[in-house]
Order: C-alpha cells, then structure tokens, then sequence
C-alpha cells in the first residue's frame, strides 16, 4: 500500500514542501475543538493534525487505514495520555450513532471512491449540533495541479479528483450540505478546511 511505503518520510516532504500549510491546517482545525470534546480523527496519518487536537480536547480517538501511518502516529503522540490510536476504515466506523462531539477527516475525501459514504458515516458518529470538520489540499486555481500533487501520483498515490476552493464548495453542495463554513490555510499547496454542523 502506498501510504504505508511513503509513511516513514510523508512530513519531512510536508515539511520541506509546505511547512506553513502542514503546520497551520492543524492549528485552524484545533480552533473548533473545546476543552470538554469527545472527538474522532479518521485518517490521521502520521498524526500532524491530531497532536493539535490532543492539546485542546478531553479525550480523542485517531484513526487511520493505513498501519504504516499509524506507527508514525504512535510515536508523535506519545506524550498524549488523552489519545488513543487506532486501525479503522472511515466509511465504515465501528462506534454508535451520535458517539463523537467533535469528528475531523484530514486530506482523505479526494482519495476515497465513494466519499459521500465516508461524509454519511463522519456526520453519524457526531451528536445533533457536533461539528463535522474536513481539511482537504486544494489546487490554487482549476488548472493548476502542483508539482507535488503530480510527484505524488507518480509514486503511486491514487487521487480520485482534485478541487480547487470553487469546486470544493460544489463538492459538498451537490451532496446536499448547504449550510457549510469554509476557511483557506493560504501557502504553496492551500488547505481548505469544510466545517459541518450536524443539524440538531
């Protein structure tokens, strides 16, 4: 699997590629996190994003498929005693409806073949009024695709698509997810972080 082969260098490429992002997209996301919150991170990978939400929440539970991303996971968040790591598939999550005040999914929905089942699944597992929160890499325009974004691919990664933040938006209107907050992480490779709120 190739996030497991490219898991022991996936953030020094971040870091030397897109430091700012890399580092700021976690701090953004760790903005919706409170003190009190419960919280699920699917696709955690090597845990860039879920170390931010350890220091702000009570209790978090990271996840990812691929188990070589989990042991980079494992080793950067070992101070956390609130954490707990583990291996599970985000459109299939093995916990009760309405379990989670808190669910984020990080760079993941442009490489799943059905992501409206994994958005099903992340809007399930929180309480009515919990947030629902997706930072995904975005193009800067429509048709300009990074460098990295090919060097990536030509090592094996499988994006289904690719947006830009006009056709991020659309991705979550055409689903039917009208009420939806956008914030840009600006830098070579911009994040666009999705917050949903799960209707009460």
């Amino acid at each position: 699997m190739f996030w497991n082969k490219i898991s022991p260098v996936y953030d020094l490429f971040e870091e030397v590629y897109n430091h700012s992002v890399y580092e700021g997209t976690g701090k953004k996301v760790a903005e919706f996190i409170e003190s009190t919150d419960e919280v699920l991170e699917c696709a955690c990978g090597t845990g860039a994003i879920t170390v931010c939400i350890a220091e702000k929440c009570r209790r978090l539970v990271a996840t990812d498929y691929a188990t070589g991303m989990l042991r980079q996971a494992v080793k950067k968040c070992r101070k956390y005693n609130n954490v707990i790591i583990r291996r599970a598939d985000i459109s299939n999550i093995n916990c009760r409806d309405g379990r989670f005040d808190k669910v984020v999914a990080g760079n993941v929905i442009h490489l799943l073949e059905d992501p409206a089942q994994a958005l099903k699944e992340l809007e399930r597992v929180v309480k009515p009024g919990g947030k629902v929160i997706i930072p995904t890499y975005i193009n800067k325009s429509k048709d300009s695709a990074g460098i990295a974004v090919k060097f990536i691919e030509k090592l094996g990664a499988d994006f289904k698509q690719q947006f830009d933040l006009e056709s991020y938006k659309e991705f979550f209107d055409n689903l039917g997810y009208k009420n939806v907050e956008y914030h840009v992480v600006d830098g070579r490779m911009p994040c666009a972080i999705a917050v949903i709120t799960k209707q009460r």
